[in-house]
């Protein structure tokens, strides 16, 4: 992805669809703003998982080609698919990191070490929803496994700092929650979710397509905040309620972050240790080094710092021990 994105800066064209919609994009095309190399990656890799290219598809992985030869292939691909990747660039980037879940499944047995009650799942920006299966995911620490005795798919990061808890959850209920859920059992919604790992990563492509193969949980269309003060309305007698989130919280406007944050707090004034109520955000704070993993625990009103996790899941570095 470097080379090519390094080589389309070199020799950028500035005519055809794609050049014309990126010189009259108006906003911030990069990192900060719309991503628009992102999402033009991310078009041409579509093009390659579908077959419509066979010409770039020589120049992907597990091919190899040199420089030269895989600008041209990308460029020969931008003129003859042009107004698809047009249409492409028109919508924000969708990933759904399955390997974020390594940070969810130590907090939930973490919970349920505390609780012994059974979990009410509410994700925020679920994306495909992948995320919400993480108890059928097992979790490698280095020798230490989390997770069902036949899981759909094995998570081994890099573990560092301390042991969690261990201490089987059960889920009772899940449900997410995005602006622009996919579905992930529908072929040009996978393809989506496909298409933003990069074609050198093997790994992470097998990783997404075990967990869409057990993904049944509904994830639906709809304002986050909103949603969740719905979600908040339905009392929970004998379930602990968690309510999470993986590199999400950073894009909501600020008003809707504070709106949020009080309608949690309100909830969990009203919990109680039979109906508990946690949050558990996984976002970045500024930080040097990957996200923030922060675990909010009610009626007793708790913070708790777990620890950090790589933005992608390559890594988690625990600190909140055995619960």
């Amino acid at each position: 992805m470097e080379r090519l994105l390094t080589g389309l800066a070199e020799h950028w064209p500035e005519g055809g669809a794609v050049g014309r919609y990126f010189a009259t994009f108006t906003g911030d095309l990069g990192s900060h703003g719309a991503s628009l190399p992102l999402r033009l990656a991310g078009g041409l890799h579509a093009l390659v998982l579908s077959g419509q290219d066979p010409d770039l598809a020589a120049c992907y992985p597990p091919h190899a080609c040199d420089d030269d030869s895989l600008i041209r292939a990308a460029l020969g691909a931008m003129a003859r698919h042009g107004d698809a990747l047009v249409a492409w660039c028109a919508t924000p980037p969708q990933t759904n990191e399955v390997r974020r879940s390594a940070a969810v499944i130590p907090a939930a047995h973490l919970l349920t070490q505390r609780f012994g009650l059974p979990l009410i799942c509410s994700e925020l920006g679920a994306s495909g929803g992948l995320n919400l299966m993480w108890d059928r995911y097992a979790l490698d620490l280095g020798g230490q496994r989390l997770g069902p005795d036949d899981p759909a798919l094995t998570l081994a990061p890099e573990c560092r700092g301390q042991t969690p808890a261990i201490c089987t959850p059960q889920v009772a209920e899940r449900r997410g929650v995005d602006l622009n859920p996919l579905n992930a059992h529908h072929p040009d919604d996978a393809l989506r979710l496909r298409s933003y790992l990069w074609p050198d990563q093997a790994h992470r492509m097998a990783l997404t397509d075990a967990a869409i193969a057990v993904q049944d949980a509904a994830v639906d269309r709809d304002d986050a905040i909103d949603w969740l003060e719905r979600r908040l309305a339905t009392p929970h007698p004998g379930h602990l309620h968690l309510i999470y989130h993986t590199v999400v919280w950073q894009y909501l406007p600020d008003p809707l972050q504070a709106r949020g944050s009080a309608l949690i707090q309100a909830a969990g004034a009203a919990a109680t240790d039979t109906a508990p109520l946690a949050w558990l955000s996984m976002e970045g704070d500024g930080q040097a080094y990957g996200a923030a993993l922060t675990l909010r625990i009610w009626p007793k009103g708790e913070t708790l710092s777990l620890g950090r996790a790589d933005f992608h899941g390559r890594w988690i570095d625990w600190q909140a021990g055995g619960g």
